[in-house]
C-alpha cells in the first residue's frame, strides 16, 4: 500500500467521524432551543 493511497483512506475516515460529529452538534444545537429531552425547558 502506497503513501498516498494511506493518506486517502485516513482522509475518508476523517471526513466521515467529521460528518458524524456535525450531525449530533447540529442535533443537540436544536433539541436545546426547542426543549427536547436534553435541556428538558423551552428555550426559545
Amino acid at each position: 500500500m502506497t503513501l498516498t493511497r494511506k493518506r486517502i483512506i485516513i482522509l475518508f475516515i476523517i471526513i466521515i467521524i467529521a460528518a458524524v460529529l456535525g450531525r449530533l452538534a447540529v442535533r443537540a444545537v436544536m433539541n436545546f432551543m426547542l426543549g427536547g429531552t436534553m435541556s428538558g425547558g423551552n428555550f426559545l
